[in-house]
């Protein structure tokens, strides 16, 4: 008997959950707005994929900040990075600080936007006590969008300000990674700062990183609507400041970005 597509479909997600996590997250993290319902059900869909994941680490004794960082460093390919001109066309034509404000705003806003449904998710497991084992996987999924949108937001404040990064996709996506783990921007006059961005200092800053970020949101585990504020407010108050640390670190470095009429194709 013939396999509906749909469970064939399902049973490849479960075969490999790492490769559905890496698609969700880079749903999660592409440019425009979300219907909250979809939102919820693509952030629930995560945190499914996410447990089957960690079984399987827990299986193989591995622990869950370096669990955390393997699973980061295999979506940070995905994650969708704007150059400049395409920037400035999803921004009104905005250039420079302006754009570099604008960048920062609406990347606030989303992580605000996954705090609050994260954390009124978590409030829901709170209030129910026979499902409070879930919540964690809820929280790891809030805490790999959240990771994903802010290094989203430092490679193109790069962009912003014309610190070009060399390298393949994938190597540019682990020393943007680096750069948030550290959150710092990245020097384009020291080359090795790409070439190194996977050593084990880097992997090791990457796994504190995620677990204080994860412990961030361990603190939306509250009853009622006090989750979803917390979590909405945590996250948009920790993205402004990595903003306004890598905005500090790019002044300068390299000469201003281009005016509006240099953006033309």
């Amino acid at each position: 008997m013939a396999v509906p597509e749909e469970d064939r479909q399902r049973g490849k997600e479960i075969a490999d959950p790492d490769k559905e996590v890496g698609e969700l997250v880079g749903r999660l993290t592409t440019p425009g707005e979300l219907e909250p319902a979809e939102r919820r059900k693509l952030l629930g869909r995560l945190a499914q994929a996410l447990s089957a994941g960690a079984k399987k680490a827990r299986a193989s004794g591995a622990g869950r900040g370096r669990w955390l960082a393997d699973v980061f460093l295999n979506i940070a390919p995905r994650i969708p990075i704007r150059d400049l001109h395409t920037l400035s066309e999803h921004h009104h034509g905005l250039t420079g600080e302006q754009l570099a404000d604008d960048l920062v705003r609406t990347a606030q806003k989303a992580t605000m936007t996954v705090g609050a449904i994260g954390g009124a998710l978590a409030a829901a497991e709170f209030a129910a006590p026979p499902l409070l084992l879930s919540a964690p996987a809820q929280l790891v999924a809030e805490t790999m969008v959240v990771a994903a949108i802010e290094v989203k937001l430092l490679a193109e404040l790069h962009e912003v300000y014309g610190v070009r990064v060399q390298g393949t996709g994938a190597q540019r996506a682990v020393a943007f990674t680096a750069a948030w783990a550290r959150q710092r921007g990245i020097d384009p006059l020291a080359p090795a700062s790409v070439t190194l961005a996977l050593g084990a200092a880097t992997k090791t800053a990457l796994r504190n990183r995620l677990m204080r970020t994860l412990g961030r949101h361990l603190t939306t585990l509250g009853p009622f609507l006090t989750g979803a504020v917390a979590g909405g407010a945590l996250n948009r108050m920790a993205t402004k400041k990595l903003g306004e640390a890598i905005r500090n670190d790019l002044r300068g470095k390299l000469p201003p970005a281009p005016r509006r009429d240099e953006l033309s194709p």
